[in-house]
Parts: C-alpha cells; structure tokens; sequence
C-alpha cells in the first residue's frame, strides 16, 4: 500500500493511493469533496468518521485545488469509481470476493451480471437494505449479519453520504471484512442506471458539472449552494494561514 499523505485542514488525505493486495486486517477506504467537507464541519459525528478513516482519498477537483492553495502541494483526484475498480482489479488476480450493500435489488442484479462478465474469477453477493433516512437496530443486524455470512475480501457501501460513512462508523468493529470502500453513486455509474460524465469532461474538471446538468433538481444545492460555502471555507483558512505567517 502507498501514496503521499496531506495535511488539509483537520484531514489528512492520500493522493496516489495504490494496493499491490488485499491486507489481512481490515482496512476503512472512504472518499472526501467539497460536499461531505463542508456536511463535517456542520455534523461533529460526520467529521470524525471522515477522521477515523483509514485512508482518505481526494475526491473532486475541489479538493485538489484545496491542497493546492493551502499547502502548494500538486495532488490527483481519485474517485469512487477509481478506487472500486482498482480493487476489483486486485480481486480478479487473487480470485477474491467482494459484497455490495447499498441501492435496489435492480441496480444490484445489474452490478452483478457486469462482475461476472468483466471479473470472472470475483465471487460477489449483494444486500438491498430499506430506502429511508435511518435503520432500526433490527435493520442493522440483518445488514452485518448478510455482509458476515458470506465474509467478503471488500466490502462495497454505496447510500451517499453522510449515510454511509456514518453506518460504517457505527458498524465497522462488526463487519467481517477486510476492505470497508464507501463509494456512493458508483452503485449507479458501474450498474448504467446512471451515467457517469466523459472521460474528457473528468480530465478538465468538470465531472461535478456534468453530474449536475443530468440531475440538475437533485443536485443544484450540493453542487451550487455547498461548492460556495467549501471555497468561502478554504480561503478562511488560507487567510488565517498566511496571518500566521506573517
């Protein structure tokens, strides 16, 4: 395992994280943006799961452009849909398995039919949890249970944040699997319920923005509304940085 780690802000992320092999012991991968940055410096709870991650990748030019401004480090983004198919590269050499807990029964055959398709040698199982906000207790017990039962080398989480990442806070000690990945929308990208933007817009950018002119009324106040208050958030702790120079 390697990569550079950054101090930005309170978080420390990993750019160029790379896995020759699945570890023995567990391992929490989770991904931050300008979205879930600014949810954590509202959500104490939301804040230290990001923490507590075991590795933290950059995700959004946001936060490329953020390490850049605030340390003069140049950094690459990686994505959810990066990390997840490089593991799935992993699993394919070592004929590993993997478990994805999140989205529609739907969405899930969908993600399994292209496993076995493009990822022969990757045994794969899948649970739909219910579509709400929270989880009973009974609910969360079903989950892990489904996920230790068929013990994955990783396990996929994808309900958004901060749902996500707060259910792997609260359930990690539980969980019987060596990687915990939060990866989000890419249940949808890799399933094609959801396309994700071109390659050529990512390359510039501009993922977010092609994200928000395909769900513009879903979308408009994370992207619109929360990128602004990253930025006003970022420059504040430029200010102070260089005030401390001084």
């Amino acid at each position: 395992m390697s990569g550079k780690l950054l101090k930005i802000g309170d978080f420390t992320v990993t750019s160029g994280f790379r896995m020759e092999k699945i570890p023995a012991s567990r391992l929490v991968i989770q991904t931050i943006n300008a979205y879930s940055w600014t949810i954590a410096e509202r959500l104490q709870v939301f804040k230290q799961a990001l923490l507590e991650s075991d590795v933290l990748l950059p995700d959004g030019v946001s936060i490329v452009l953020a390490a850049r401004l605030l340390t003069g480090q140049r950094i690459k983004k990686m994505a959810g849909a990066d990390i997840h198919r490089s593991l799935l590269g992993l699993l394919q050499a070592s004929g590993g398995s993997c478990f994805y807990l999140g989205a529609s029964g739907e969405t899930l055959s969908k993600i399994k039919n292209r496993i076995n398709t493009e990822y022969p040698s990757v045994r794969i199982a899948s649970y739909s949890p219910p579509f709400k906000r929270t989880f009973t207790e009974e609910e969360n017990d079903r989950m892990c249970e489904a996920v230790n039962i068929f013990a994955p080398d990783v396990l996929f989480i994808g309900m958004t944040a901060p749902k996500q990442e707060l259910w792997v806070y609260a359930n990690k000690e539980r969980l019987q699997a060596k990687v915990i990945c939060t990866v989000g929308a890419v249940f949808d990208f890799y399933a094609g319920t959801q396309k994700r933007p071109s390659p050529r817009m990512q390359r510039l950018g501009l993922e977010w923005f092609g994200r928000l002119l395909k769900n513009p009324r879903r979308l408009w106040k994370r992207y619109l509304i929360f990128n602004f208050v990253f930025l006003y958030q970022i420059f504040a702790l430029w200010k102070s940085k260089r005030r401390l120079h001084r």
